[in-house]
């Protein structure tokens, strides 16, 4: 994930909203399927590369829509989120690239900073596509993010980032995104062998889709706009906690 897609801002959190079923209400956690409906508040997690029993991103995310074939969320402006930081709380995309991984780090809790990001996962895709406005809802672009296929619990759905990652314009082009921070990554040991050519293997994958204008690029999704309605998420106290079907 890109320094510029990542970027939060230090604040406080942007609004109280929440709603029935939500991560933060404490309906109990359950193995098996689960759905959202639309308005819901859910949490979108990664699992930390270095100890996959941590989790070091969480950000809040309202549905928008949960079916067999999509689920699409949408993080609004001024959602709370956690992040990594450095132990000494630079930004992780402000230190070396050459000690970016394997310097101490922290989790910090920050807001989300400028437009929304609406995100759209198909169940078993390894990547899920995130849509980028500019202000005044001008589209700007796709990008696919190569990740572990997420797993669901009762509050949201979890993952592992991959570092590689694609970005899509309107005219259709792409190009291949973090290719220094994927090879620095298997440099420092968090990624094998294996686990790498996997990745690069989904993105080779994700570029024939992408060739193909698969799903989600030609359903129209950048015509799409919030309900004006909804709240923005709060950031629970608990966003680090283990499933119930997950813990030993």
């Amino acid at each position: 994930m890109t320094a510029d897609m990542m970027r939060t801002t230090e604040g406080e959190t942007a609004g109280t909203g929440t709603a029935i079923g939500t991560a933060e209400n404490g309906r109990p956690d359950r193995a098996g399927p689960v759905r959202w409906s639309p308005g819901e508040h859910i949490l979108w997690r990664y699992r930390d590369n270095a100890d996959s029993r941590r989790i070091h991103i969480c950000r809040p995310m309202t549905v928008v829509q949960d079916t067999d074939e999509m689920l699409a969320v949408w993080m609004a402006p001024g959602t709370p989120c956690i992040k990594p930081v450095m132990a000494d709380g630079t930004p992780v995309h402000r230190e070396p690239l050459s000690t970016r991984y394997t310097k101490p780090r922290r989790t910090a809790r920050d807001q989300w900073f400028g437009t929304g990001v609406l995100k759209l996962a198909r169940p078993d895709d390894p990547w899920s596509v995130w849509l980028f406005w500019e202000r005044g809802w001008h589209f700007k672009n796709w990008y696919v993010n190569l990740e572990e296929p997420r797993i669901r619990w009762a509050g949201g759905v979890d993952s592992e980032d991959h570092f590689l990652d694609l970005c899509v314009y309107p005219d259709r082009h792409w190009e291949w995104r973090d290719e220094d921070e994927f090879a620095q990554a298997q440099r420092d040991g968090l990624m094998s062998p294996e686990q790498a050519a996997g990745a690069r293997a989904a993105g080779r994958a994700a570029v024939d889709h992408i060739a193909a204008w698969g799903r989600p690029f030609g359903d129209g999704w950048e015509d799409w706009r919030p309900d004006p309605g909804w709240t923005v998420p709060h950031l629970p106290d608990n966003w680090d906690r283990t499933p119930e079907h997950l813990r030993s």
